[in-house]
């Protein structure tokens, strides 16, 4: 059972929860234990193994401790499963729609009977579900394309932090088979994509029968799909599937490059090949018969022409012609960030104080970092108002004092409201050393409306970054609309810098959009929005964004050491 597979069954209670009106605490109980699973930096079933008490971990009391436990140990929860008894089946799909939720759900049950997905559709193609109270054309419209995603599949695909659980969960099991001469995950995983839809997994074998039945046999193993001496697909029991496949050392390095991808990009590689009369599969680079590469990805791309490309661009966005050119960028590396510009503490919606936010920030190195707890205008995550911020303020540089090693910046991650004003006023706000501006509420405005809340609050002169700019959760919220070109001309003429936020159902600013800013001058930031110490190492996962489109240390602000970094605040 891993952390994510536990975190969901965890969200999962909380929505049924809300979903029968349930109390608002034990919701939120649930919903923060979910975050504590989801974003611990160990597996919760090893800890249990060891026989740790989980409810010595952050939000998880005696009774969430007990369910975590039982569900690690019988795949199961009494409570899940009672409370599943107790709503029709199908609902539980209509609140997994992207803008409706339990307590939507359950208000167009009572209203419009609807009790299933085909029920939702139906009503919203009827126009129906604009005339009950709280919804709109607005929201009927986005139900649709909520609709549209669940029935796509989209949401079944794993994110790239979860599935990274299970490599990590494959690692241990294949580096005890001595059979094995080498391995490497291949496919969207290693482009680094924000979701996985399954794992492609190279072998380089010694004996292939004794990999064979020690891969089938990993107790990860929910069902053996397939099995063979060229290929073993199974799935495991967190619903991941996986495809080993077995290569001699002479063409592994060509299955890596075939097995990658993309598409695209092997399409364009193949089409290159034609051109000298060459054909490339996943056993190699051939003239004719003769084998001309194969054993390694640099030596194809080298017969090629072509620089080595790193797994990340690897989309036909351009990269085969910048390799060809000797042109391909200098990846911004992930040991190049000297700090973190976006987190929160116990002052807002965060688990810890500002203490332990900063020990973990000098035990990664940082020499920077800044606290940007919520304004007033996010309510549910206990936003501060001016009077709290400014006294909050004042604790980060009491404590900043503290530090020779560390500068605690005094920030704040404000709202942009509907008409474009921030959630705090100027003079508030020009006391602090870093300002994010973010849109949580009213994110179904249209194009134009939010073209114009977005460039208003970049040109106020007050913001330092544009926080998760597209506002998405990754197969549960569409992005917000806007135009892109007015927003990216507007923060490049008042240096507003676009943060990448890494939390793992963001990652946003998406790769697609990193080009086309960098192209129109725009900086960036890479934060990782943490709510609890261990969760300033998601920032990874910002960087995997980022070198996926295309970015360089230049690129982003906080590469820049603490003397830079103050000399670009005017601090």
């Amino acid at each position: 059972m891993e952390n994510a597979r536990i975190a969901a069954k965890l969200d999962r209670i909380a929505d049924l929860i809300d979903l029968e009106d349930g109390s608002p605490f034990r919701v939120r109980s649930y919903r923060r234990a979910a975050q504590t699973v989801r974003e611990h930096a160990r597996r919760l079933a090893d800890l249990a193994a060891a026989g740790e008490n989980l409810s010595k971990l952050p939000n998880i009391g005696a009774s969430i401790a007990g369910k975590i436990e039982e569900l690690i140990d019988t795949g199961q929860c009494d409570e899940l499963e009672r409370l599943e008894r107790e709503v029709p089946p199908a609902l539980t799909e209509v609140m997994d729609v992207p803008r409706l939720g339990p307590r939507k759900a359950m208000r167009l049950h009572e209203a419009l009977g609807v009790a299933s997905l085909d029920d939702l559709a139906a009503a919203a193609e009827a126009h129906e579900i604009r005339d009950v109270e709280g919804f709109g054309e607005k929201t009927e419209a986005a139900i649709l394309r909520g609709i549209g995603t669940v029935r796509s599949g989209a949401r079944d695909r794993f994110l790239l932090h979860d599935a990274a659980q299970q490599v990590r969960l494959l690692e241990r099991h294949l580096e005890h088979i001595d059979a094995l001469a080498g391995w490497h995950v291949a496919g969207s995983y290693r482009r680094r994509q924000a979701t996985v839809g399954d794992l492609d997994v190279l072998l380089e074998a010694r004996d292939r029968d004794r990999v064979v039945d020690a891969v089938t046999g990993w107790d990860e193993v929910a069902e053996v799909v397939a099995r063979g001496r060229e290929k073993v697909s199974v799935a495991l029991r967190d619903g991941l599937a996986v495809d080993f496949r077995f290569f001699e050392a002479r063409s592994f390095g060509a299955a890596l490059l075939y097995f990658t991808g993309s598409k695209a990009h092997n399409v364009a590689l193949r089409k290159r090949c034609q051109a000298h009369g060459w054909k490339l599969s996943e056993y190699g680079l051939f003239k004719g018969d003769r084998l001309l590469a194969g054993r390694d990805e640099a030596a194809v791309y080298h017969r090629l022409g072509l620089d080595w490309i790193p797994p990340e661009l690897r989309e036909d966005r351009g990269e085969i012609e910048a390799a060809g050119d000797g042109a391909l960028p200098r990846l911004i590396r992930h040991d190049a960030l000297r700090g973190d510009l976006h987190c929160h503490t116990e002052a807002s919606d965060g688990i810890a104080s500002i203490e332990a936010m900063a020990e973990r920030a000098r035990e990664r190195g940082y020499e920077y970092l800044a606290i940007t707890d919520h304004s007033q205008r996010v309510s549910v995550a206990n936003g501060l108002d001016e009077r709290r911020l400014r006294r909050h303020a004042r604790r980060i540089r009491e404590l900043d004092q503290q530090f020779d090693d560390l500068w605690l910046l005094a920030g704040v991650e404000v709202d942009i409201l509907e008409d474009g004003d921030l959630d705090l006023t100027a003079k508030c706000l020009e006391g602090l050393d870093w300002v994010v501006a973010s849109v949580h509420y009213h994110q179904d405005l249209d194009e134009a409306a939010m073209t114009a809340r977005l460039v208003k609050a970049i040109e106020s002169g007050l913001v330092h970054c544009l926080g998760h700019p597209l506002g998405r959760l990754i197969g549960r919220r569409e992005p917000i609309s806007f135009d892109t070109d007015r927003v990216l001309d507007a923060c490049a003429a008042n240096d507003v810098r676009l943060e990448i936020d890494a939390q793992p159902a963001r990652l946003d600013l998406p790769d697609s959009f990193c080009q086309q800013a960098k192209a129109r001058g725009v900086g960036f930031v890479i934060d990782s929005d943490a709510h609890k110490p261990d969760g300033l190492d998601l920032i990874d996962l910002g960087i995997d964004v980022a070198r996926r489109g295309w970015l360089e240390a230049r690129d982003v602000l906080n590469t820049r050491s603490r003397a830079a970094l103050a000399r670009a605040l005017g601090r």
